[in-house]
């Protein structure tokens, strides 16, 4: 009986895998692409080779050494060509249609004979550490513009190296001859403040019945936003927006008066149906103009400078401490010690940080 019985577990033979590459393809055929040099990356982004500045801005998000060399050199070069642009940054609650919205607009400027480049940050999977960047899906008419560049980018989980990266493909787009620079942001959180120390101007989306969003949205967002846009304003909601934007416009007055003496209004639109867009640029235009002649505008960027340049120092100053050998073997050693509760955390982060600097000083 056993010699016939056959077990339920037995592997049975299954259907036989397609091979993952194409055996009729012929490779010889794939052209491979040359590594520029400098020069070709410098005049190419100055000359408004898309291609070029899309691998410009691969070299400045890369983390190999090599790369950030040759990104950094490029960096300097484009500098002197930056700063003409006008910095937007757009943020807005969970469905306010951000995408949408930004399309409309981008398509609006461009119609006009703007150059607009799209700088919107993707977030990453904190458990893959992968992005979806799908932005350019979600902006059809847009992404095949000639006078519209989108660059999608992965926040990787980082909001500080978000700042960095956006802030210096900020500069090579300027200096690829873009006049309008959007900044998308993450969504409705700690990514604004850093999006918002980078842009001229604060965008802020919401959609109708305020009640809901005045108790799910952050004060501080508030307060930075130069303007408020009341999103989908169209067909039957078109009551129910104008009754936030009243609500908004009370809650606003409430706040105390910006730096830059700027009083930020609330607009209707629909992006879908395009209809507002004249009027926000017409804003922008007035808060450039107000700025300029009051000097906030350009304080406001040598801040940004500034800001930048300590966030940089922060920065160096933690990878150059976590990646130190002799710092990494004594966390490992304390965690451990902090595991058999034989020290506490904060005498074990105190003995980390007096090691290194001593090591500095020697």
């Amino acid at each position: 009986m056993k010699d016939n019985y056959k077990s339920a577990l037995q592997i049975q033979d299954g259907i036989e895998q397609p091979a993952q590459v194409n055996p009729y393809f012929d490779f010889s055929q794939v052209k491979r692409t040359a590594v520029l040099s400098e020069r070709e990356y410098i005049e190419g982004i100055l000359s408004g080779n898309k291609m070029i500045l899309s691998k410009a801005i691969t070299l400045i998000e890369s983390s190999l050494q090599k790369h950030h060399d040759l990104a950094q050199s490029i960096l300097e070069a484009c500098i002197p060509h930056s700063g003409k642009s006008v910095r937007i940054g757009i943020t807005g609650v969970p469905g306010a249609g951000k995408s949408t919205f930004i399309e409309a607009f981008g398509k609006h400027l461009t119609e006009r004979g703007h150059k607009l480049a799209v700088l919107a940050i993707d977030p990453s999977s904190e458990r893959s550490k992968g992005s979806i960047l799908g932005d350019k899906t979600r902006m059809e008419e847009l992404s095949v513009d000639a006078h519209a560049f989108i660059r999608p980018s992965p926040s990787a989980c980082s909001l500080g190296g978000v700042a960095r990266k956006t802030a210096e493909t900020l500069i090579l787009c300027e200096a690829a001859g873009y006049d309008v620079i959007f900044i998308e942001t993450v969504g409705v959180g700690q990514s604004e403040t850093a999006v918002h120390n980078m842009v001229d101007f604060f965008l802020l989306l919401m959609i109708s019945g305020a009640g809901d969003e005045l108790q799910g949205i952050k004060r501080g967002i508030m307060e930075m936003a130069d303007a408020i846009v009341i999103n989908k304003a169209d067909g039957d909601n078109v009551k129910k927006a104008e009754l936030t934007r009243i609500q908004l416009t009370s809650a606003l007055r409430l706040f105390p008066p910006a730096q830059s003496d700027w009083k930020p209004p609330v607009i209707l639109a629909s992006a879908l149906y395009k209809s507002g867009m004249d009027e926000i640029w017409q804003i922008i235009n007035q808060y450039k103009q107000q700025t300029t002649q009051s000097g906030f505008f350009e304080q406001n960027r040598v801040r940004q400078l500034k800001e930048r340049f300590n966030a940089f120092m922060q920065e160096e100053l933690l990878d150059n401490f976590y990646e130190n050998p002799q710092v990494k073997q004594a966390i490992e050693q304390l965690q451990q010690q902090i595991t058999d509760k034989k020290i506490n955390p904060y005498t074990a982060g105190k003995n980390v940080l007096d090691k290194y600097l001593k090591l500095i000083e020697n």
